[in-house]
């Protein structure tokens, strides 16, 4: 039989997908699940539920570092946070569904699969980079045969297919960020249950005393934290836990999806929420005034191409190439203090600072004062003619 390669987590939707595609389609299925930073017990969970039902073949495959160097790096060089939270899984979609292409042209396959339902993003994500990378066929088993939850776990009984119990909250999970919906979360009227946070601590457990932390970067990346230099994936998983200790990176919004829909949406993102305002504090120290407002105009446009899962625009390409190069002078440290769910930067330093304190000394005699009264005669001046007329 041809075979199909399918974008596997051991869900729900994905586990189910498998016995549709060999029942309704009539395919081989090779199962890929991408590390891209969930949990070790989820890889081994998909391994063993692509096992159980037996599947023509069962891929793992390590992008944790790729993730890391090739996609995260780029989302803290732009300052990619959309509607109010720093983008993580979007982040991520593009490079599983590279993995999901390579694998499938090397077993020869027909087509490629996943498990999204028609009610969200991750569809087009998937299948966007999937079209402009491969001339693969998609299949989407859930979305062409119009399943609810409910039918799914009714197929999955039906047939006999293992089913590990769940969270009843619909998670999503790689390094850079968590995100929870579903269950009591799909209604804003609902707080959202304290069981549904791993990563941030409540206000209450957090870190009783202010903790005072240093971050280095080197041409706009993070590279030591306290001195200590890592990884950008060991740093990561380093910011999230002093982060998430200090009840830094709980954010609960209504997010429009592309769909159309609203949607509430938690997330739990402490490193990223750390970072990215570090890297924010260090960009107000070196780059000028214009090109503050350049990056301020181009942050919310970066991150809305990568939520809505343009990441085979050029646009996205050409934007990385200037914020690569405005990005060559953001080497410093920032000194960041945490209490609470709350971020102060203390100290900004750089080699490359554009803030003069001779010049901006009160105690400066060298650039004489007076100079500034005929530009100050000169401010304003047409305002100033036409008050004048109004009078």
């Amino acid at each position: 039989m041809d075979k199909v390669v399918l974008a596997f987590s051991g869900g729900l939707d994905t586990t189910v997908c498998i016995k549709l595609l060999e029942e309704k389609y009539n395919l081989d299925v090779i199962t890929a699940c991408v590390d891209v930073g969930q949990p070790k017990k989820e890889i081994d969970k998909a391994e063993n539920v692509a096992e159980k039902i037996g599947v023509f073949k069962h891929y793992n495959i390590d992008a944790k570092e790729e993730f890391a160097n090739d996609f995260i790096s780029r989302g803290i060089k732009a300052n990619a946070v959309y509607e109010g939270y720093p983008l993580s899984t979007s982040l991520a979609r593009p490079l599983i569904a590279m993995k999901i292409i390579k694998i499938a042209e090397k077993e020869g396959a027909v087509a490629i699969a996943h498990g999204c339902t028609g009610k969200g993003n991750d569809q087009f994500r998937f299948e966007s980079v999937i079209r402009s990378m491969s001339n693969f066929r998609i299949i989407a088993p859930i979305r062409e045969l119009n399943l609810t939850r409910t039918e799914e776990q009714e197929y999955a009984r039906s047939h006999g297919i293992p089913l590990s119990p769940d969270s009843k909250f619909s998670i999503d999970e790689n390094i850079w960020g968590r995100s929870i919906e579903g269950d009591v979360i799909e209604d804003p009227k609902n707080e959202v249950p304290k069981e549904a946070y791993l990563w941030v601590k409540s206000d209450k457990e957090a870190n009783n005393e202010p903790e005072k932390i240093s971050i280095d970067f080197e041409a706009g990346i993070p590279i030591a934290i306290n001195d200590e230099k890592m990884s950008l994936i060991d740093l990561i998983a380093k910011a999230n836990e002093i982060a998430g200790n200090n009840g830094i990176g709980k954010i609960d919004i209504i997010e429009d999806r592309m769909v159309g829909l609203k949607s509430r949406e938690v997330y739990e993102v402490p490193g990223a929420t750390l970072i990215i305002k570090a890297h924010k504090g260090l960009e107000g120290l070196v780059f000028t005034k214009d090109e503050l407002r350049f990056i301020d105009y181009v942050s919310p446009l970066y991150a809305d191409l990568v939520y809505n899962a343009s990441w085979s625009e050029p646009l996205r390409e050409d934007l990385d190439k200037s914020i690569d190069y405005m990005q060559r002078r953001l080497t410093g440290k920032i000194v960041l203090s945490l209490y609470k769910g709350h971020i102060s930067i203390l100290t900004r330093e750089s080699k490359f600072s554009l803030h003069d304190i001779k010049q901006i000394s009160f105690e400066d005699k060298e650039n004489d004062q007076r100079e500034i009264e005929g530009m100050i005669k000169h401010h304003g001046i047409q305002a100033a003619i036409y008050q004048k007329q109004k009078h």
